[in-house]
């Protein structure tokens, strides 16, 4: 073979033996970064939530630290003085309430969860039975017994899990206060670090989106956690005033529920409302559980309350991002996915805010100087 007509026999095995090694170390690369990966998975797969529940703790706690700063004590110092502070008050909040017997009442739920599904199910299986009757065309529409697959299936997974998450709950004990330690002290050097390594060319837009990001998600934590706070209180009062059981957990309940916005609210009240549809009837207790959920709760107190004073300030997303927002994040982590998606999605959308700015501002500066460089 001429070198006029193509490549020689040495060239063709030169290239083949190049192809033939950059595919092998292709595989090898490959298979190693996956293993690597998996191993990085494995390793790390405990520690996403005690690392959540710890950047929310320091978010929380920062202020009190900067208080106490602010006395001329130094940071290690102040953030000691709040741990004894908020643990000294949760041991008295224990001490003139009483701890409630939470182990009881979970024992007694589970073993009226299967009542109270079945109770549900009939309830939803003659509501079934009049719509059929109205529309025919849900017919084959068995909701009762997909209802009762469900249930069954959740009723099994929380008593496989009950075990589990009391470890859980101990080495988030013992994590959380850890992690949220270091968090408070270091957090503002190594955010300097990290800063400090951008080129000066992005130092100030990465430094206005760390500002920005930091302002508005720790506003958003608090205003969460808080709004959280006081709808659980005020519907285990609410529940109180009944004889309704398990007020304590439906409370736990309705707050936790209503860190996910929108559809929380309507899940947190279901298991309520069930209960006292079976244990109390049709009568005047639930129609005032039913207010507590709806009238008092969502719509007086979070809507025209604690939303306006708490979140509009820091919630800039429209509502169709928002529900985007809990879907992905659903979809990807469940329900801390739901929780945590609208906070992130309100990041990703300062950050593109702030590069945008920049771009159009740094542009506008570049050309004011060229036309003045022309005119001179």
């Amino acid at each position: 073979m001429n070198s006029s007509s193509g490549m020689s026999r040495a060239q063709v095995a030169v290239l083949y033996l190049v192809l033939t090694t950059a595919i092998a170390s292709g595989i090898v690369i490959y298979s190693s970064a996956s293993t690597v990966t998996a191993l990085f998975k494995t390793a790390t797969t405990g520690l996403f939530l005690p690392l959540l529940l710890s950047l929310i703790v320091s978010f929380l706690l920062d202020p009190a630290v900067q208080f106490f700063e602010g006395q001329k004590i130094n940071r290690t110092l102040s953030i000691f003085i709040v741990y004894i502070l908020m643990f000294s008050l949760f041991f008295l909040f224990l001490l003139i309430v009483g701890p409630p017997n939470w182990e009881g009442m979970i024992n007694a739920l589970k073993a009226d969860f299967p009542r109270y599904i079945s109770r549900a199910i009939e309830w939803l299986s003659g509501l079934l039975a009049v719509a059929q009757q109205h529309f025919p065309f849900i017919t084959n529409y068995d909701l009762s017994e997909r209802l009762r697959a469900t249930s069954q299936t959740f009723f099994g997974v929380v008593l496989m899990q009950t075990p589990r998450s009391a470890i859980k709950i101990g080495s988030l004990l013992l994590l959380v206060p850890l992690f949220s330690f270091f968090f408070l002290r270091d957090s503002r050097r190594i955010m300097r670090s990290l800063i400090s390594l951008t080129p000066n060319r992005y130092f100030e837009m990465v430094l206005d989106i760390y500002a920005h990001v930091s302002w508005q998600l720790s506003h958003f934590i608090r205003g969460r956690i808080l709004e959280a706070l006081i709808i659980g209180i005020v519907v285990w009062i609410g529940l109180s005033l009944t004889d309704i059981r398990y007020a304590p957990i439906l409370a736990v309940i309705a707050g936790a529920t209503n860190l996910v916005p929108y559809i929380g609210p309507l899940i947190g009240m279901i298991p309520g409302l069930v209960i006292a549809l079976v244990d109390l009837g049709m009568g005047g207790q639930f129609w005032w559980i039913l207010c507590v959920y709806v009238l008092i709760a969502q719509i007086i107190l979070d809507n025209f309350i604690l939303i306006p004073i708490l979140i509009s300030k820091v919630s800039n997303l429209h509502p169709l991002w928002v529900i985007l927002a809990i879907i992905m994040g659903g979809k990807l982590y469940g329900v801390m996915g739901m929780i945590i998606g609208v906070p992130i999605a309100s990041i990703i959308n300062i950050i593109f805010i702030e590069i945008h700015q920049y771009r159009r501002s740094f542009n506008l500066y570049n050309r004011y100087f060229t036309n003045r460089g022309k005119l001179l």
